[in-house]
């Protein structure tokens, strides 16, 4: 029968303790350096942006994921924005304590329709944007949506004239409190708001935006491409 090490209780092995010990410790110190990073910064932080910040071989997801947890019930919630996340406060406390927000100019019917369309159609060109709403959209429109920072160019679609391509952008879902794309109201949700006429086709369909970074028929603007530099299309 073999002997059991010197000094050991039975039922544990040498070191056990001290390993777990120091992991709970390594976790502890980790939530506490992602809980600050997220409290002193102005907007939602990704993983990446966290990374460096944090002990190598640590699951930041796993650790974010903890910390929502620990927040879920107080004045303060810890959500995700798309791929970011940021502490917000808890939404049945909202009309006691709303962020700052800037605000350049009142949003007009014509920029609610279009940024509605970019929302529900991405990645959509211009000349969709006027199709779906069967007027021209001024430049004007998109340029304020982009200033605000709810919109972006995508890139280029591979059709005759290489059109740009625009999408929203995660200042988009953290305004709307929206933790994805797919977190956008449904159709019947529309209409209940006021939003859609109840009176529509049956057969009608609230088109599900694409999150990707690129669809297959885009390609990436280059770094030279001249829309860039003009900061919109002509």
């Amino acid at each position: 029968m073999q002997e059991r090490e010197h000094g050991a209780e039975p039922g544990t092995e040498p070191g056990n303790g001290c390993e777990a010990g120091g992991q709970e410790e390594m976790e502890h110190r980790n939530l506490r350096v992602i809980e600050a990073l997220l409290f002193a910064s102005d907007e939602p932080l990704c993983v990446g942006e966290m990374a460096p910040f944090l002990e190598e071989g640590v699951n930041a997801e796993q650790l974010l994921d903890q910390l929502a947890r620990q927040y879920a019930g107080r004045g303060v919630n810890l959500v995700q924005r798309g791929e970011r996340w940021a502490f917000r406060t808890a939404a049945d406390l909202g009309f006691l304590l709303r962020r700052t927000e800037k605000e350049t100019r009142s949003m007009s019917r014509a920029a609610l329709e279009t940024m509605a369309i970019i929302a529900y159609h991405q990645p959509v060109t211009r000349a969709e944007i006027e199709e779906i709403r069967g007027v021209a959209s001024g430049r004007g429109t998109l340029d304020m949506l982009m200033e605000a920072g709810w919109v972006r160019m995508r890139g280029r679609r591979r059709t005759p004239g290489r059109p740009v391509t625009y999408g929203t952008t995660p200042e988009f879902l953290d305004h709307f409190s929206l933790s994805s794309l797919g977190d956008l109201p449904g159709l019947e949700e529309l209409k209940g708001a006021g939003l859609l006429s109840s009176r529509l086709p049956p057969e009608m369909q609230i088109p599900l935006p694409f999150e990707g970074e690129l669809a297959d028929d885009e390609d990436p603007l280059e770094d030279d491409d001249p829309v860039l530099a003009t900061g919109g299309e002509g």
